[in-house]
């Protein structure tokens, strides 16, 4: 399928996505969008006593956005915001394994999905102005 090869964690992901959906009493929400390659994503938090106990998302794009976030949900359930914080596109290629240089920016997107999304949870909770 396309530049991937079907037995990659990519490709697990992409068509066996993990924590897909929507947090309807989410604590955070971060979305963000590439307007270059169309991928957009909703990143969606629930935090209790300053940990991460559940994360969901939405994104429209291609295997390596979806299979990025997908990963993403799994790399911060049970972090604090703090340990959360210091998750980068560079986990996210870890975990993904080989793809393609121009499929990065998806990993670097679902960095900011999540970056953007414990903003908005610092913000709603007096945290940063």
């Amino acid at each position: 399928m396309g530049c991937f090869d079907e037995n990659s964690q990519i490709m697990d992901h992409f068509l066996h996505p993990r924590n897909v959906g929507k947090i309807d009493d989410a604590d955070a929400v971060g979305h963000v969008g590439n307007p270059t390659c169309g991928d957009i994503m909703d990143f969606y938090i629930k935090v209790k006593d300053g940990k991460i106990t559940d994360a969901k998302f939405l994104t429209y794009g291609c295997a390596a956005a979806i299979a990025s976030t997908s990963v993403l949900t799994e790399l911060v359930k049970g972090k604090t915001i703090t340990e959360a914080l210091v998750i980068s596109n560079k986990k996210i290629k870890e975990v993904l394994g080989e793809m393609p240089t121009h499929k990065y920016h998806c990993t670097v997107l679902a960095e900011q999905a999540l970056k953007a999304a414990i903003e908005d949870y610092q913000k709603k909770n007096g945290q940063k102005e």
